[in-house]
């Protein structure tokens, strides 16, 4: 089974087209798993038994593992999600972006040590530094599209031939690079008109979406400009609203309740809009 088909059935499982991000700071942590031996794991692994039934996906962000020293950490929650909810995909967001030789470490580095299911890059070197990720076909291969920073348009956002050069990968992406049928597309919350000219391009290529909550993107935006025909391909991520919902003893519950809440306003829209 490839990742955009486990990814389906999590969504269609849980009824859920919420993806949480496990971006632990240390500074931001319960003071329960700062006294931990591990304390990422430990803040990871309540969390995770929180919100497992209501998402599609997880997606640590690697720098706040590897900033620390803690990839071991990283591991071991990849691991502890492998073993106790295999049916959840896990993306790790990694951006990697190098020529073919050291883009093949980096799909190793993803693939065979960590043992994500996908993995997000950054195209900026071509296509031929994408391809050591798309030759794992049951991979998702994850590309920077349309970012939700503010400065994403200094580059995306130029002209070439007459068109925005985040449209140009785009067409990439639904065409040439797809090959295997294992691509997915980064395009942010913040950018609403933009996400729907994209799900225009590429049909029913699913899109992970970031930005929503600190970043402030608009939720029914987001659903209207980017469901596909199905009322799915769409991956709309939160990571501190959820993750960092409470700061107590119950700072897992208060979690699950932050995501229990956006995952029932998504589909409160996606209902609307059926």
């Amino acid at each position: 089974m490839n990742f955009i088909a486990k990814l389906e059935l999590a969504q269609q499982k849980n009824n859920s087209l919420l993806c949480v991000g496990l971006d632990p700071v240390l500074e931001r942590l319960p003071i329960s798993c700062r006294r931990d031996k591990e304390p990422f794991l430990s803040f990871n692994r309540a969390l995770i038994e929180a919100t497992a039934d209501l998402v599609c996906a997880y997606k640590p962000q690697i720098a706040h593992y590897a900033a620390c020293g803690a990839e071991v950490e990283l591991l071991a929650t990849i691991r502890y999600l492998k073993e106790n909810y295999p049916d959840i995909p896990v993306i790790l967001d990694a951006k990697r972006g190098d020529i073919g030789s050291t883009a093949e470490k980096y799909a190793i580095e993803a693939f065979e040590r960590y043992q994500a299911d996908a993995v997000t890059v950054n195209p900026y070197l071509g296509g031929d530094s994408l391809e050591p990720f798309l030759g794992y076909a049951e991979k998702g291969v994850i590309i920077l599209c349309r970012t939700s920073n503010p400065g994403g348009a200094d580059l995306q956002g130029l002209m070439v031939d007459g068109e925005a050069l985040y449209l140009k990968l785009a067409h990439l992406a639904a065409g040439e690079w797809n090959k295997k049928g294992n691509i997915l597309l980064v395009v942010g919350a913040t950018w609403p008109a933009e996400l729907a000219r994209v799900r225009e391009i590429v049909g029913k290529i699913p899109l992970l979406v970031p930005g929503i909550g600190a970043q402030g993107g608009d939720l029914k935006a987001v659903l209207d400009a980017g469901l596909d025909s199905r009322g799915l391909g769409l991956v709309i991520n939160s990571s501190r609203g959820i993750i960092y919902a409470g700061s107590g003893v119950d700072f897992a519950d208060a979690s699950r309740q932050a995501a229990l809440a956006l995952r029932d306003e998504i589909n409160r829209h996606r209902r609307r809009l059926s």
